[in-house]
């Protein structure tokens, strides 16, 4: 099955097949680098991972592209309240930005543009926009007229008519229409500003991304990805700008990422729900939060609660603890196959369906664990192809990489910092158990599962009489 992906501009499926043979070129929007970013960021971030990794693993030559934008409305203002210089708040951010992305295993793109760093190629498109009459000024900004552009509303699917102004196209009497947006915006005193034909000031958001992409990728390229939200304006402008100079098609395949909600309710910052990578990266693994990131098919919606975070520690615990097993028993003369390569092309194929992919991984879990339950050893070769095929699915997947043990102990360490228990403690009172258990003392064997339980250590007895244990966490 040849890889689908499911194209916003034509709302279907379709098979994903490169401009050029063997070579992609992909740009995801980046962040406005004025706060913390948020597990919307992260889902963006880690979902087009994935799909760098395995076009990568397909054999593509991939040339990916995600900006920061550092120069915006909200960063001037966020400067001011902290008097805080602007440039050293994005400096800031963009540096924690990196150490979270780094923490959550995203490799790093080709190219990691800054805004400000391409205000000239801005400033020469806006100028071509000019020329085609796509553009106007107004009192001291630059706008562009929509309805010039005759397939405006493609992306969105929505009638130009029908459209209503966009949350980051202010409002302007200078407009000659109210969904015309702004290019080039004339600064204030105070402001950031750049020197241009139409007066000192800065760009617009919109004009940013299309300059970077065309920059470094072309007139037309293979993906252009981001969030759910930035379909419309955002996405719908930069194929207005772009198109509109180059008269090319912009980019043939236009993914999105769901939403991520805050337990059932839309994340904002009028809800005060919005959840900063850093302060999550405090209290969950940042492996369980990558895991859970891609535990919904990406297009789709994903909840954030302490359950989902706590059922996806478990089931990395539960696959750590597989693996660590499987290293550790001795050799026998049971083989299995498993055809890793397929479980991860059957998933990912079909539009980047990470859930199907960790399914499958989690039934060949439960079928090792039952088989080892019962008796059987693997023999080396099978061994080391089942370890060897987990890695290979996690290195596109970017999970399932960790050293078992230091994984684990890992864990074990977080649960104990709840605890009121130490480790001395809890084997003592396993100890007690086992001995307990010897003399057919089942009340008092059940009273010490129980005191356990309460602390928060599971009892996991195996079928050679020993017990190993593990926190709730």
């Amino acid at each position: 099955m040849p890889l689908k992906l499911y194209n916003s501009l034509t709302q279907q499926k379709e098979e994903f097949v490169p401009r050029e043979a063997g070579k992609v070129g992909m740009y995801v929007c980046g962040v406005t680098v004025y706060d913390e970013c948020h597990l919307g960021h992260a889902r963006a971030a880690v979902v087009f991972d994935v799909l760098y990794r395995y076009l990568k693993y397909l054999g593509n030559d991939v040339t990916y592209v995600r900006n920061f934008t550092d120069i915006d409305d909200k960063i001037i203002k966020r400067s001011r309240e902290a008097g805080e210089d602007w440039q050293a708040l994005t400096r800031r951010y963009i540096q924690s930005y990196q150490q979270v992305m780094g923490r959550l295993d995203v490799q790093a793109p080709t190219h990691e543009p800054l805004a400000t760093e391409h205000i000239h190629e801005m400033q020469e498109l806006i100028a071509s926009l000019e020329t085609r009459d796509l553009a106007y000024q107004g009192g001291a900004d630059v706008f562009y007229s929509v309805r010039k552009f005759k397939d405006y509303g493609k992306l969105s699917h929505k009638k130009i008519d029908d459209l209503e102004v966009g949350s980051r196209i202010d409002v302007n009497e200078e407009k000659e229409d109210p969904l015309d947006f702004v290019l080039w915006k004339a600064s204030k005193p105070g402001e950031p500003q750049w020197e241009s034909p139409w007066g000192a000031g800065r760009p617009g958001w919109h004009i940013e991304c299309s300059a970077m992409s065309m920059k470094y990728l072309g007139p037309s390229f293979d993906i252009h990805g981001g969030g759910r939200d930035l379909i419309f304006p955002h996405h719908e402008n930069e194929i207005a700008q772009s198109e509109g100079k180059t008269g090319q098609p912009f980019a043939k395949y236009w993914l999105h990422n769901g939403f991520v909600n805050i337990n059932a309710e839309k994340m904002s910052k009028s809800l005060g729900n919005i959840r900063s990578m850093p302060a999550i990266l405090e209290q969950w693994n940042p492996e369980v939060v990558r895991y859970f990131l891609l535990s919904s098919q990406y297009a789709s919606p994903l909840d954030f609660t302490d359950k989902a975070m706590a059922d996806s520690e478990a089931a990395l615990v539960r696959f750590y603890e597989t693996l660590q097993r499987l290293q550790d028993e001795p050799e026998g003369q049971e083989s299995v196959g498993v055809d890793f390569q397929k479980i991860l092309e059957e998933g990912l194929n079909d539009d980047l369906n990470t859930p199907h992919v960790f399914g499958r991984i989690f039934e060949l879990i439960r079928q090792i664990n039952r088989e080892l339950d019962s008796g059987h050893h693997y023999d080396q070769v099978t061994k080391n192809s089942i370890l060897q095929g987990l890695k290979k699915v996690g290195d596109v997947l970017g999970v399932f990489g960790a050293d078992a043990t230091e994984f684990l102990s890992q864990q074990k360490q977080r649960g104990l910092a709840a605890s009121a228990l130490d480790p001395a403690a809890i084997e003592k009172l396993i100890a007690d158990r086992k001995a307990a258990r010897s003399s057919k003392d089942w009340k008092q064997s059940d009273a010490i599962r129980d005191e356990l339980d309460a602390h928060g250590v599971i009892l996991k007895d195996n079928p050679d009489g020993t017990t190993t244990w593990t926190i709730k966490t």
